[in-house]
């Protein structure tokens, strides 16, 4: 119970930081960079939200149908700048993610553990949610995948890690300067390191809650 709810408050931190630092960075680059940045930091914060302990908060019942609204509306949003490639197909599959979590930890759908699972506190984290295992599969594989992507390009290029990883010396020079061989998405949300180690964290956040459905 204490290191769940340890656990819970790591998350919401690490979340609300990369949330605060994409909301920073809406206010220079391109308009690209600001509209990236802007929906990097509704994930953030929004993954803070869930995953707060409920031990601290337990949501309404509503709270579950406006996550799920405003994440549907930010998943369209994403389908819009979609067919530009990049890093707007990661903010859609992320978009989808957080209304299939909202969905899955609804008290309707998840029962009497719809409660308990809010967060990842209180043991089982979001255990009880009621998600579909071939779904919740999918989405891990994604972020697994993306966590290793992201990981090999803030590795020193040289290293086996950040080969197997699919980073590359290439990579890791371009991608701390913006170009298009950085980090998942190129230029289009800033490329530095710090931009990239944000979205690390937050593909590890989204893997850490995917896991306990």
């Amino acid at each position: 119970m204490h290191g769940g709810v340890l656990a819970g408050w790591l998350m919401v931190a690490l979340c609300a930081v990369s949330g605060a630092y994409c909301l920073l960075r809406t206010r220079t680059g391109t308009p690209q960079e600001r509209r990236t940045a802007r929906s990097e930091a509704l994930m953030g914060f929004g993954m803070a939200a869930m995953a707060l302990p409920a031990a601290v908060l337990t949501p309404p019942e509503w709270a579950w149908a406006v996550y799920g609204v405003v994440f549907g509306a930010a998943a369209l949003r994403a389908l819009r700048w979609a067919r530009r490639g990049g890093h707007h197909l990661h903010h859609l599959v992320g978009s989808l993610a957080m209304v299939y979590m909202a969905v899955a930890m609804a008290p309707g759908v998840a029962g009497a553990g719809g409660h308990a699972g809010h967060g990842v506190a209180a043991g089982g984290g979001m255990g009880g949610a009621g998600g579909l295992p071939l779904l919740t599969g999918l989405l891990l594989v994604y972020y697994a995948l993306y966590v290793l992507r992201s990981a090999g390009h803030l590795i020193p290029a040289g290293t086996a890690v950040a080969g197997f990883a699919g980073g590359s010396a290439e990579g890791v020079v371009r991608g701390a300067g913006g170009g298009p061989g950085g980090v998942p998405g190129g230029s289009a949300g800033g490329g530095t390191e710090l931009t990239a180690a944000c979205r690390l964290t937050m593909g590890l956040a989204m893997f850490a809650m995917l896991l306990t459905l």
